[in-house]
């Protein structure tokens, strides 16, 4: 730590959507734990209220960086290069030892949200909760590991679990999310697979559709049209990524026999009574899909390393700490793909 300041400057939401600056101590690492030197970290949905309210915590959930310094008890070497799991899962409780790392019983917080995290110079965190990378592998490329990947993913194996022949599926919501579950999807269940994917912004919907997704844009058709319009009469999935009430009861109801709805987006309710009758004929399944296990970074790590170009489209704006407050206020209109904040 000799050769580390003792203080750095880090971003502050203060509120009302601005962002000003802040000292804040550089932390040593304690039993366990590594300090990163923070190189990247992607901008998230989730952040919005963070960005309006204020708050004492330096936000940032996708974290990639370099460990520079170490605590006692770690095995990381110093130079590793990795990626930041948003969760401080406990590893010991039921569903830890299970696998279930994003579903921690005892969880000691979520990095960026109640503990500091990735848009400051370093970030302190537990040793099982870093995840080393192929060196070759760009700090803003490693973001693409985490909410894009590993919750696209997660959501996308979640309906493989009870649907096992998966033809289509009908995606609102073409935000970073709803990128991350169009090229997952892509890689998970095969090229072949129709996604039909809706939004109203016409930026995003490009973007999809060079993922290959089929766009529809959303206020010039409904789902049922855009499903219609090309050639698909009822999706054997949905995965909402777009987190309102009466897209999600939209969705269901499309619904093939045997169909799954994922809900991926938080926010928003889900009216089911209406179509009860339905849901029990047709033998429905309605799943929750909470981020990703810890696991799950290995396999998704060699789906990267085999289709870099492919995923490395998510990724639109690449903009430095400095134009943060910029940053947010683009991302939040709407023409971007993921941005990323690079240091």
């Amino acid at each position: 730590m000799s050769d580390l300041p003792a203080t750095m400057t880090v971003p502050r939401f203060v509120g009302g959507g601005r962002i000003g600056t802040t000292e804040k101590p550089v932390p040593t690492p304690g039993p366990g734990q590594l300090l990163i030197r923070v190189h990247a970290n992607a901008l998230c949905g989730s952040e919005r209220g963070q960005f309006r309210d204020g708050t004492e915590v330096t936000p940032g959930h996708e974290a990639a960086g370099t460990v520079v310094a170490v605590g006692p008890g770690t095995s990381t070497p110093i130079g590793t290069p990795g990626g930041v799991f948003l969760m401080d899962f406990c590893g010991t409780c039921r569903n830890c030892l299970a696998g279930y790392t994003n579903q921690c019983l005892a969880k000691r917080g979520d990095m960026g949200f109640n503990q500091d995290g990735g848009y400051g110079v370093y970030e302190l965190i537990h040793e099982n909760i870093f995840f080393p990378v192929d060196p070759s592998f760009t700090a803003s490329e490693t973001t693409l590991l985490l909410d894009v990947m590993g919750t696209g993913g997660h959501a996308v194996k979640r309906a493989q679990r009870v649907h096992e022949d998966i033809r289509s599926i009908l995606i609102p919501g073409a935000g970073p999310i709803g990128m991350g579950l169009i090229a997952m999807a892509k890689l998970i269940l095969g090229s072949d697979v129709k996604i039909v994917v809706s939004d109203v912004v016409p930026y995003r919907l490009a973007l999809a559709e060079k993922l290959g997704a089929l766009p529809v844009l959303s206020t010039d058709m409904t789902l049922a049209e855009g499903l219609k319009y090309h050639g698909i009469e009822r999706p054997d999935v949905t995965i909402d990524a777009a987190g309102r009430e009466a897209v999600r009861d939209e969705c269901m109801a499309l619904l093939a026999h045997r169909g799954v709805m994922v809900s991926v987006a938080h926010g928003g309710g889900l009216t089911i009574q209406s179509l009860y009758g339905d849901f029990v004929f047709r033998e429905m399944t309605l799943i929750g899909s909470e981020y990703f296990a810890y696991h799950e970074l290995e396999e998704n790590h060699r789906l990267l390393k085999e289709n870099r170009s492919y995923l490395n489209q998510i990724i639109t704006h690449r903009m430095g700490v400095d134009e943060l407050q910029q940053a947010f206020e683009l991302f939040f209109k709407g023409p971007t793909g993921k941005v990323v904040i690079e240091q």
